[in-house]
């Protein structure tokens, strides 16, 4: 049959295949790159999930490691965020949180470089925390504070130094056993111990 008339069926049928592979190319290309999300999708979905579980597992392996650590000595609970946080939240209840407050300012106090912040953080610890009648005054004795306030003529990183030591003192012997001994870091610890059990009979 001929494909030179006009409207002729096999010119028709010529020009549907001609068009084919293009339509066909197209088609697939898209069918591919549906498939290929659709693939990737779940892989992606499953390595996540299973790197979150795994790195959440390993973040409460460390915490409650680092719970029963904190009864080892005050150092090892100020080297904790997490245990910074919950003995702030235990001084709150014995309204004396001023004492960690003034301690920690003191510990960002001593990283200013500048002598001009230096000077005025300086002034704002020290009316905040030390000196008398203060809004959130420290337990220190009448010497400390004096000494301090000397200390400001001519502000340097170790300007608290001596007030510091004093309220971190106060904190140790006094705070610190009494949080130890708190329900809320008893159950801490039960949930720690409680994890650690659990990790060990899946080993």
């Amino acid at each position: 049959m001929s494909c030179w008339m006009p409207g002729c069926p096999a010119l028709s049928m010529c020009r549907g295949i001609a068009a084919l592979p293009i339509t066909c190319l197209e088609r697939a290309k898209d069918l591919k790159t549906r498939l290929s999300i659709l693939l990737h999708k779940p892989e992606l979905g499953h390595k996540t999930g299973s790197s979150s579980k795994l790195q959440l597992g390993s973040r409460r392996r460390d915490s409650s490691q680092e719970v029963l650590e904190w009864r080892e000595s005050f150092d090892q609970l100020l080297k904790s965020k997490s245990g910074v946080n919950a003995f702030h939240t235990f001084l709150k209840t014995e309204f004396s949180e001023e004492n960690l407050d003034f301690w920690l300012a003191c510990e960002d106090f001593k990283k200013t470089r500048s002598k001009t912040k230096l000077a005025s953080k300086a002034n704002r610890i020290f009316e905040e925390f030390v000196q008398n009648e203060a809004p959130r005054e420290v337990n220190i004795d009448h010497e400390t504070r004096e000494i301090t306030r000397k200390n400001l003529s001519g502000a340097t990183s170790a300007c608290f130094n001596e007030a510091q030591a004093k309220t971190r003192t106060l904190m140790e012997k006094d705070s610190y056993p009494r949080f130890l001994k708190s329900a809320s870091y008893q159950d801490m610890t039960r949930q720690a111990a409680s994890r650690g059990s659990s990790k060990r009979s899946h080993t």
